[in-house]
């Protein structure tokens, strides 16, 4: 019985835990998760993080027993380096540390080239596509402003959520866990983060603080949980801020002092993002979505739209300025907060009107049974066979599918394949670098008139 022990909870035999047990390994090709695969001499696969595909690695198990189908492991030692290896900048980074970056210790452009093989990975295994046949190129584009030598880390994370231990000390979430890494500063955070000083300070009785910059606005914001029974401190920062509380009974979050919103700006409009509300982290990220969704869409005049999952309405908005004053937008989002913000945001353009509720329980209820134009943002699940099903019966002209998980897109585009669409273009962008994290723009078209 050398590989198993008894649970002292239920007297059973528990297979033996390979925590902290170490294998030399050549590591293989990368993964959807910020890892890469490899296997023991004894033919175990590893999902090894802090590594590179080629290296050779000395990889401790940081979880998985051995009855597990998998291991998952961290590279604790570098025995033959990748030429795309370099030292992590940020001094948080690394083996047991925080788990917010995945690929601090490779190149930019690896980086890049590391998330296009994930994707066609993806769409290859999940709906049979080459990146020919989704209309890619195969890359991955930098957003504007990061594309930086070796070395120096991009600040583009808009919004930042803390954790705080139980000293009051500011940190972030290790990989895959609750524990707390201690930091003095965020590399990836963006200036206007970085500025309030949140990292500097001491929060007693609070489990998290989220700090957010907008990109459109001078506004700042600090949303703040409490532990249990903990009260709130005074907020005393480096810059103006305004103070939100997350509500330990209801999970609500309501203003303290301050505006209880921030003001977000693309495509030439002012967009109210309330509560902590969703909003693109990166500063690029809203402007190079709505280019390339339009691009892809190319609306006209009188069409009939669907912005599905619409957040604030940043698409409905865009579509609905192009679409003169007889087209038609319908926005269906299920937060209730993001839709009193969209009303808000979009009250000038009368041609878009915007319903609370599931995509897929609201859609069936307005009675539309066609549509010229489909724009969906799904959540990281995507949207699902069903309300794919739905889509397709509407028969709309083009469909612009916006994806931050490759393996949620490809599954979506091949139930879209099953409806009678095709993957007309795809375009990828690196709006989380230093993340495994990757955003994509496909946009879908009926088959025959691809033809």
């Amino acid at each position: 019985m050398q590989n198993e022990s008894t649970s002292p909870q239920t007297g059973e035999t528990q297979p033996e835990s390979l925590v902290g047990r170490e294998y030399e390994v050549e590591v293989g090709p990368v993964a959807h998760g910020g890892h890469c695969i490899a296997r023991t001499d004894e033919g175990r696969v590893l999902f090894v993080r802090h590594t590179l595909p080629g290296e050779k690695v000395v990889a401790r198990i940081t979880d998985g027993a051995e009855d597990s189908r998998f291991l998952r492991a961290d590279a604790v030692e570098i025995i033959e380096a990748s030429k795309d290896r370099v030292p992590a900048p940020c001094p948080f980074a690394g083996p047991g540390k925080c788990g917010g970056c995945d690929w601090q210790h490779a190149k930019p452009g690896a980086q890049r080239r590391l998330k296009g093989e994930v994707i066609a990975e993806q769409l290859q295994r999940l709906a049979g596509l080459t990146p020919e046949e989704a209309g890619w190129d195969g890359t991955v584009m930098p957003a504007e402003g990061d594309k930086l030598p070796a070395g120096e880390v991009p600040a583009w994370r808009t919004r930042v959520q803390y954790a705080i231990d139980e000293d009051g000390r500011v940190g972030l979430r290790k990989h895959r866990s609750h524990d707390i890494e201690i930091i003095d500063h965020c590399m990836i955070a963006a200036p206007g983060v970085s500025e309030l000083g949140v990292e500097q300070q001491d929060w007693p009785q609070m489990a998290t603080v989220e700090a957010i910059a907008a990109t459109g606005s001078h506004d700042r914001q600090v949303i703040l949980t409490p532990r249990p029974g903990g009260r709130l401190p005074l907020v005393e920062l480096d810059k103006p801020v305004s103070v939100l509380r997350v509500d330990e009974r209801d999970g609500g979050v309501h203003r303290v002092h301050g505006r209880g919103f921030v003001r977000e700006r693309a495509d030439d409009r002012t967009y109210r993002v309330g509560s902590g509300g969703f909003w693109q982290v990166h500063p690029q990220a809203a402007n190079t979505l709505v280019r390339a969704v339009m691009q892809g869409l190319l609306p006209r005049k009188n069409d009939t739209a669907l912005d599905l999952y619409c957040g604030v309405g940043l698409f409905a908005g865009a579509i609905g300025q192009r679409i003169g004053e007889k087209g038609a937008v319908l926005g269906i989002e299920s937060g209730k907060r993001a839709v009193e913000d969209a009303r808000h945001n979009l009250a000038d353009l009368d041609r878009v009107r915007i319903e609370h509720g599931k995509v897929d329980q609201v859609l069936p209820r307005t009675g539309i049974t066609e549509c010229d134009l489909i724009v969906l943002d799904p959540p990281r699940a995507g949207a699902g066979r069903a309300t794919v099903k739905q889509l397709v019966a509407l028969g709309a002209r083009r469909i612009a599918y916006v994806a931050c998980d490759p393996a949620a897109l490809a599954r979506d585009i091949s139930y879209f394949a099953e409806g009678g669409y095709r993957v007309r273009t795809l375009r990828a962008f690196d709006l989380f670098p230093m993340t495994h994290h990757v955003e994509c723009v496909a946009i879908l078209e009926p088959v025959e008139k691809g033809r």
